[in-house]
């Protein structure tokens, strides 16, 4: 069995989970605070893949950047970047895919949190940004670690999109989920089994050691 799937699946999902991450926080940050017109507008758009069937979000991404259209076609002649049918364009689709799940998470904890811890910061002095960094994102340590395997895990199974805007390239673009797409269509099951074995146990794995993270940082000292 050619684990090359797997291994691009696992790149995928890191390398997703760390745009993510970094470009999540200050998003669900600013969503978190005064409710605005555009900040729902924003939202909304952010939203979306949850409930968007992949197969439109691939196409919309397929036909924007593709070199046919003006998008494309000047990301290739200004910068040399061609996302259609490449790794880079399976990263960027998973960001924008993933998006929710990472932000979501994050802007309800933020939302959560009491004013009072924020308010007592700004009272000895600290910026927004010190703020942010050493009072508000330790109080929420679990739901940052709950958004980031939720980004992961999501991006581990994507089909849809990664298969509308990547295509099946072997060693390029052939992400697990699409492994086992083509083991099924060809009617080899025991490969197919082999490759959602692995991404079932990676999955599980991850999932249950947030939970026991959870579970411990969620005890009492005195326990």
């Amino acid at each position: 069995m050619d684990l090359t799937p797997i291994f691009l699946s696992l790149k995928l999902a890191c390398v997703t989970t760390l745009i993510l991450f970094v470009i999540g926080l200050p998003i669900a940050y600013w969503l978190s605070g005064r409710s605005s017109i555009p900040k729902l507008i924003i939202e909304a758009i952010i939203t979306m893949p949850l409930v968007l069937p992949p197969s439109v979000l691939g196409f919309y991404l397929l036909l924007a950047f593709s070199p046919k259209n003006a998008l494309g076609e000047w990301l290739q002649e200004h910068f040399n970047i061609h996302l259609v049918f490449s790794f880079e364009g399976l990263i960027l689709a998973s960001v924008i895919y993933s998006l929710p799940f990472m932000v979501s998470p994050v802007k309800s904890a933020f939302i959560h949190l009491p004013t009072s811890i924020r308010e007592a910061s700004y009272t000895m002095g600290k910026s927004k940004f010190e703020t942010l960094w050493h009072v508000l994102l330790p109080n929420i340590k679990s739901s940052l670690l709950t958004a980031a395997v939720l980004t992961f895990a999501h991006t581990l199974g994507e089909f849809g999109v990664v298969l509308m805007i990547g295509g099946n390239i072997p060693g390029v673009t052939k992400v697990a989920s699409i492994a086992i797409y083509d083991s099924v269509e060809s009617m080899d099951y025991a490969n197919a089994n082999y490759y959602s074995l692995i991404l079932f146990s990676i999955t599980f794995v991850i999932v249950l050691t947030v939970f026991i993270l959870n579970r411990k940082s969620a005890k009492s000292p005195l326990e």
